[in-house]
């Protein structure tokens, strides 16, 4: 089983394939000096196996690996998971 993590920037969003096959997505507008998530969606075939955690998870570390861009959590679900997980509360605008 092989999960990767993707921006595809072309349709603003971050994508998860697993086993090459897309099971989740988290998309965003970009702003200046912002990235701002509003909707996660987990194919109901990958629900419960940790999709939507490893891909906000995968997402905000591209944002902080990017650098320079503060996030805002329109999305509940990437909300949720940010209150969840204080080391990422830095990222939040």
């Amino acid at each position: 089983m092989s999960r990767e993590i993707s921006d595809n920037a072309q349709q603003s969003r971050f994508e998860l394939h697993e086993d090459g096959i897309l099971a989740g997505f988290a998309e965003y507008q970009r702003k200046p000096g912002q990235i701002v998530f509003t909707h996660t969606e987990v194919d109901p075939a990958y629900e419960g196996q940790g999709i939507g955690s490893a891909l906000a998870r995968g997402a905000l570390d591209h944002v902080r690996a990017e650098g320079g861009l503060s996030v805002v959590p329109n999305c509940p679900f990437i909300k949720g998971w940010i209150g969840k997980h204080p080391d990422y509360q830095d990222l939040v605008a």
